[in-house]
């Protein structure tokens, strides 16, 4: 059928462009799901998935528009040279699923519509593993605790003691005068000794003589801190 209705250069027929860019749709849009059930981190945009899907459609009537014929070609590409595009890619997976819209609205738009299944097929295989079993992760540690104590030996003997309890790894980041140097300020890195429990760390810390200011910020595999 591709062949039939791809078989005129220069005019594309409707029924060409309407299967098109329907087939381009069913892409961008099982990509844009797939992003939806694989995003990780802070950094989810509606907009962004929204942006996925029509990223699909419009490369498809690009390459509807273009056709065989150079001129169409040169002049979209100058045109589209004058569009900046201020989007901020906070993660670069995001740049790949844009690409993948991309091409998957070109294979469309040629009718090239095998190869544009099995790449977007492939492409979300691949990703989707990746991203579910953690591949390429190397998180060292589960947080970091700030505490601010009196500079003396009892309240960091104290402290000490509670890290010990509490986690199997700790390393001290920084230590810092707070409060015209009557206190300071210490931060660990810590790795707990059970996930979860990082409540029972404050609540231990806090309890230390002359101790404020506790807190805890989880670095969870999904976020960035």
């Amino acid at each position: 059928m591709a062949e039939i209705l791809y078989q005129t250069p220069d005019v594309v027929l409707w029924q060409a462009a309407l299967v098109s860019i329907l087939v381009s749709y069913l892409f961008s849009q099982t990509i844009a799901f797939v992003y939806m059930l694989t995003h990780q981190g802070v950094s989810y945009s509606r907009s962004y998935v929204v942006s996925l899907v029509a990223a699909g459609l419009v490369s498809t009537v690009l390459m509807l528009a273009i056709g065989n014929n150079l001129a169409r070609g040169i002049g979209i590409v100058g045109t589209l040279a004058l569009i900046r595009f201020r989007m901020q890619m906070h993660d670069s997976l995001d740049m790949i699923y844009v690409f993948a819209a991309f091409a998957g609205g070109v294979a469309a738009g040629t009718g090239n519509f095998a190869t544009g299944a099995i790449g977007t097929a492939a492409f979300l295989i691949v990703v989707s593993v990746l991203q579910v079993s953690g591949f390429g992760s190397r998180q060292r540690h589960d947080g970091v605790l700030r505490v601010q104590l009196p500079p003396d030996e009892e309240s960091e003997s104290a402290l000490l003691a509670s890290l010990r309890n509490h986690c199997r790894h700790f390393a001290a980041i920084s230590v810092r005068e707070v409060a015209q140097g009557r206190e300071a300020e210490r931060v660990y890195q810590i790795t707990l000794r059970s996930t979860g429990k990082e409540a029972l760390l404050v609540k231990d810390v806090a309890a230390i003589k002359g101790a404020h200011g506790v807190s805890i910020a989880m670095q969870e595999a999904t976020h960035e801190i």
